[in-house]
C-alpha cells in the first residue's frame, strides 16, 4: 500500500490538488500579482533554479519578496535592505509560494516534500544528505515536524532525508497538520524577517578537491 501510494496516489493527489488550488486561488494571484507590482516593480515573480527530483534541475518561481535596489557601484543590496513590509508579510503567510502550485502541477515539485533548494547548494551536500532528492521537493517541507518556525541546517536535512527514506500517506498527513501549526507561529513572530545563512555560507569551510571543482563547475557552479 506504501508503495502504491507513493509511485501513483502521490502524484494523483498533486494533480487534483494543485490544479484545483490554482483555479481557486486565481483571484488572489491577480491581486498579489498587482501588489507586487505596484510595490517593487517588474518582474512580478522571482525566479531560481533549483534541485528537483533525482538532481534534475527546474525552474522555480515565487512572488518576489525584495526589491532591485542596488549601492552606487551597481552591486545588489543585501537582502535585509531589498526586503519590503510587504515581501516580510508575503513570506510570513507562505503566499510568496503559491506560484509553485504550477511547477507541482507540472511535476516538477510535490505538494508534501523536502523544500528544493538551489542549485549551487549542491556541492555542500554529503552523500546521506542527498538522499532526499530522491523525491521531489515540496511547497510542504517535512521539517515542519520539529515544531519550529525556522529550525536550523542539520535538523532540516535530517528531517528531508527521514521524510525520502518513509514516504506514506501517514506521514503526508501528519506534515500537512504541523504545517498549520507552524504557519501560525510565523504569523505571530514576523517569520519573513528572519535571517538565515545560506547553505553554502554555513558549510563555507568545506574542503573540495581540484576534481570535484572541476565537476561542479562543468554544471556551471562556481565553488567560492
Amino acid at each position: 500500500m506504501i508503495c502504491l501510494y507513493r509511485c501513483f496516489f502521490k502524484r494523483f493527489l498533486d494533480i487534483v490538488l494543485s490544479l484545483a488550488g490554482i483555479i481557486l486561488l486565481s483571484p488572489l494571484y491577480i491581486v498579489l500579482s498587482l501588489m507586487v507590482w505596484r510595490g517593487m516593480g517588474r518582474p512580478v515573480l522571482f525566479s531560481q533554479e533549483r534541485i528537483g527530483k533525482d538532481e534534475k534541475i527546474f525552474r522555480l518561481y515565487k512572488f518576489r519578496s525584495m526589491t532591485n535596489e542596488r549601492d552606487k557601484n551597481g552591486e545588489l543590496l543585501s537582502e535585509e535592505k531589498r526586503l519590503t513590509k510587504f515581501g516580510i508579510a508575503l513570506r510570513s503567510t507562505s503566499l510568496d509560494e503559491l506560484p509553485e502550485l504550477f511547477s507541482i502541477l507540472k511535476g516538477d515539485m510535490s505538494i508534501i516534500g523536502p523544500r528544493p533548494q538551489p542549485k549551487f547548494y549542491l556541492p555542500y551536500y554529503n552523500e546521506e544528505e542527498r538522499k532526499a532528492h530522491k523525491v521531489r521537493g515540496g511547497l510542504l517541507p517535512p521539517d515542519s515536524l520539529c515544531g519550529e518556525c525556522q529550525c536550523d541546517w542539520e535538523t532540516q536535512l535530517k528531517y528531508e532525508v527521514y521524510y525520502a527514506e518513509n514516504v506514506s500517506l501517514a506521514l503526508d498527513v501528519k506534515v500537512l497538520f504541523y504545517t498549520f501549526i507552524i504557519l501560525y507561529k510565523r504569523m505571530q513572530h514576523n517569520y519573513g524577517a528572519d535571517d538565515r545563512p545560506m547553505l553554502n555560507k554555513y558549510r563555507a569551510g568545506k574542503n573540495f578537491t581540484p576534481e570535484e571543482k572541476a565537476k561542479w563547475a562543468a554544471m556551471g557552479i562556481e565553488i567560492n
